[in-house]
Order: structure tokens, then sequence, then C-alpha cells
């Protein structure tokens, strides 16, 4: 049997199919439109999601048995909010993770409410990228709006929903809308309350391997699929990604750096830190995960040799760093803020240490660590909380660079495992899928069939000594500066 992941993201959907062995044998990408209308906003039509989506899925299957794709699941951007009214028509464009119009009802959220009270009911505190603050924004400035929500839907889910006619979502995506009990894995009626939501406009609540339902009949004859075609609920993009590279079970770790990085680690139990520094939310396979995520990680790297240097020479640039644990040079890599451990989004990149000796490459080597140390600050927090952590896998565009692999076993002191592939949360939509259809009885079992690793990074004690040193050095800058960001 095949089975289908629909990797729904900001700019494009990824859509995958897999058998059983974990063989892929096709990918298709759909890109659609992102629109700004106003600086700091960003929005997009869920129907243009969906057109893409069938003409995805279209060209997916064409040249294959059609009634071999037993099911298909997802893995999404997440914190978006989607509103329906009462004729399932889409209110107004979607409201993504990116978009930053909910300052004030963060602030209210937070200071008013008190994260503490936040902490309590969902395991969390607001982002202004979080669906809650977004919601409290529409009633406010789009008060018709408001009185005609009917459903209040996560991006994939609205798929999930046109191609099953099932109101769902599950608890990884759920957990990152400021509604859900994360702990106990279910809505928060405090937080309901507070946002002015009742339980009818929310989606029935599944595991991210579970099914929802099957294909409409419709839309299976427009697919030419069977309408017992499965629909798993799926899960938000970081945990469709951890399920992809085989993060599950206890300190079990993925690295990955992106645009932005993010470094999540599954836990058999809920943990919330005294700062809620990382997000503590529902896992994919059924327990939890805490996830650090800075907004600018690769990124960094991009912006530093092409913006700056002028050049798109990576590994060129990267050849003449040796004497790694040794830079006298520092940078703090908050290009657009930071979000863990910091949550300040008025913090700013910074070099600091530079001298007259200082060369271009003691630059370059700064940004690389930099993410790097960005990276342990969120791991510490994680090591406090008891959970241990022996190695991680690495994905993304920066994790190409064996340069940079070696600097992040050493600066973390983890083993870093590559994967024979890489397919990002495309991949484990389809291995949650083969779960829901019962090809495998649990995630674990799927993730230890399909996942492999291909070579692995181990850190040198001698290295880690140094960067150890560094890293003491690096976690004092931050709070030097702090008032300084403010003012800026």
């Amino acid at each position: 049997m095949l089975y289908i992941g629909i990797d729904l993201g900001t700019s494009a959907v990824k859509l995958l199919l897999m058998d059983k062995e974990g063989n892929i044998h096709n990918i298709v990408s759909k890109e659609y439109p992102l629109y700004f209308p106003h600086p700091g906003w960003s929005e997009q039509n869920p129907d243009d999601w969906f057109e893409q989506v069938m003409e995805g899925l279209k060209e997916l299957i064409k040249d294959v048995d059609k009634l071999e794709i037993a099911g298909i699941s997802f893995g999404g951007q997440m914190h978006g909010l989607v509103i329906l009214d009462e004729n399932d028509e889409v209110i107004r464009p979607a409201i993504l993770w990116n978009d930053g119009r909910t300052t004030e009802e963060c602030d209210y959220l937070n200071n008013v409410i008190g994260k503490d009270k936040l902490s309590e009911y969902t395991g969390n505190i607001s982002f202004t990228g979080f669906t809650a603050p977004k919601i409290l924004w529409v009633k406010k400035n789009e008060p018709d709006n408001y009185k005609r929500i009917a459903k209040i839907m996560l991006p994939k889910d609205y798929i999930a929903y046109k191609l099953s006619g099932v109101f769902c979502t599950d608890v990884s995506d759920a957990s990152g809308m400021l509604l859900f009990d994360v702990k106990n894995r279910c809505w928060s009626e405090e937080m309901c309350e507070i946002c002015g939501v009742n339980s009818n406009q929310l989606a029935k609540v599944y595991e991210s391997y579970e099914a929802v339902g099957t294909l409409l009949p419709e839309m299976a004859e427009k697919l030419g699929l069977s309408d017992k075609c499965i629909i798993a609920s799926g899960a938000g993009d970081n945990a469709a990604a951890a399920i992809g590279t085989g993060t599950v079970g206890e300190g079990a770790c993925n690295i990955s750096l992106g645009t932005s990085g993010t470094i999540f680690i599954s836990a058999s139990k809920f943990g919330v830190d005294d700062n809620n520094a990382l997000h503590s939310f529902c896992h994919a396979d059924g327990s939890y995960h805490l996830m650090g995520c800075m907004l600018s990680a690769a990124s960094c790297n991009k912006w530093w040799l092409e913006d700056i240097m002028g050049t798109d020479a990576y590994e060129k640039e990267q050849a003449d760093i040796t004497k790694l644990g040794e830079n006298k040079v520092f940078f703090l890599p908050y290009l657009m803020g930071e979000r863990s451990p910091h949550n300040n989004p008025q913090a700013r990149g910074t070099f600091i240490g530079m001298s007259m000796d200082t060369s271009r490459s003691d630059m370059t080597q700064a940004v690389l660590e930099g993410v790097g140390f960005a990276l342990r600050d969120s791991l510490e927090v994680a090591n406090k909380l008891g959970i241990t952590v022996k190695k991680t896998k690495i994905c993304g565009g920066g994790a190409k660079s064996a340069l940079w692999r070696k600097m992040i076993a050493n600066i973390l002191n983890l083993e870093v495992e590559v994967l024979e592939s890489e397919q990002g949360p495309g991949l484990g939509a389809a291995m949650l899928a083969m779960v829901a259809c019962g090809e495998y009885s649990s995630v674990e079992e799927a993730v230890d069939a399909i996942v492999k690793v291909k070579s692995v990074e181990y850190p040198d004690k001698s290295l880690v000594a140094k960067y150890d040193e560094r890293y003491n050095v690096f976690r004092e800058i931050y709070p030097a500066c702090v008032h300084v960001f403010s003012m800026l």
C-alpha cells in the first residue's frame, strides 16, 4: 500500500508519496501567494492552500495505482488562525504564525491575565505568533467577523476538513494555540473563557496518528481515489518533522538549522521550566516535547555571507576556519529578535570581541558558533528539568555543512546524527498515516522501520572543554546588552 504526507508550509505545499518500507515514489511541490497587507502582518487565503493541495495530489498520484493509496495525513505550519462561518465559508484571510500584529493582545495575556495563569492553564505563555492572541485581535479590530465565527481551525486542519468533512485537530498542533491544556491533552476551559471562545467553535482533538475519517465521496471521485482512503489527523510541522527524523522516546532530540532554528526534545512526561523559556507541547507519538525556537539560524549565515560579504561561496568561506573553540569574536544571532529562551522581540544581532587582527574567517566562524551557542541556551533549560540528552538528529539547510555539524556536536556535547533521507514534515505525516491505517502498530515501530542514520559526528573532549569556556562568555553577553536593545 501507499501513503501520502502533505506538508502545508508557508510558501508552498509539499506532497510526498511513500510505501511502507519508506521508499519515496514521488514528491510534488506547489506554491501559493503570501500577503503582507500592513507592515508586520502576514496572511494567506486558505482556498489557495486547498486548490494547490488538490492540484498537487493529482500530479503526485498520476502514475500509480490509485487504489493502492491507503491513507493521507498532514504536517503543517502552526499557530495560524483560520475562521469559518456557519456556512463553512472562510470569513477572512488566515493570520499566519509569523504575523506580528498581536503585541497588545500578548501584553494583555502575559501581564494582565498573567504568565503564571497562562502556564497553569496551557503550559505556555503568549507569543505574537500564537493563535489565541489573534482571536482577541479579531474580537477587538473586526467585531463583525468575530461574531460570525462558527469554526476556529489551524491551517492543516482546514485541508483535513475539506477532504474528510471532519472538524478535527491534533494534540501537537493544538498545543501551539494557547487554548489547549497541554498536560491533560484537552481544551482549556479557562483560556476559552478568557478569549471568548465556546467549545462548539473548536475541533474535536485527536492524537496525531489517529484516523479521523475517510475521503468524502466527492473528493474521492475528483482524485480517483477510494472513498475508503483514511484521513489521519497529522501534526504541527515541528512534531511531524520530528517523527520523520525518528525523534521519539525520552531524551530524543532533533536540531533544525533552517531559516529559523529549533531544538526539539522528546519527553515521556509533561514538564515546564520556571520561565517558560521553552515551548511545552504534546508530541505526535503520544508523549510530550520541549522545543526551543530561535528566529534566525541558517538565515544568519546567509545574511552575513550574501548580504554583507557579497558572496554565495559558502564552502570557500568556511575553508579557513580551523581553530575551533579559540575564537575571540562572538555573535548574538538575534537578527529578528529572539524567542527561546529570551522571548525578546527587541534583541538584535551583535558582534563583540573584534580587534585589529580579527579576520574575515573569524567573523564567519563567530556567526556559525553564535547559532550553536544559542541552541545550547535552550538545551541547558531542558537539562535543568532533568531531561538527559546524549545525541541529536540534525536537519535543515545548515546541516549540510560538515563544519557546522562539528561545531554543534562540540558546543552542545552531543553525538550528531545525519539521516539517509531528510524530507521534513511530509515524511513524518506519511508515517502517521501508516500508523492510522494499521501498517505499523505505533509511531515508534514505524520510526524503527523507516528512519536510518547515515553518519555520526562525535564530540571531541578537548574541543568540548574549549567550547564550554567560550559558552560561559557567550551567556554573559545578552544580559550585558539587553538594556541597550531596548534603546535602539
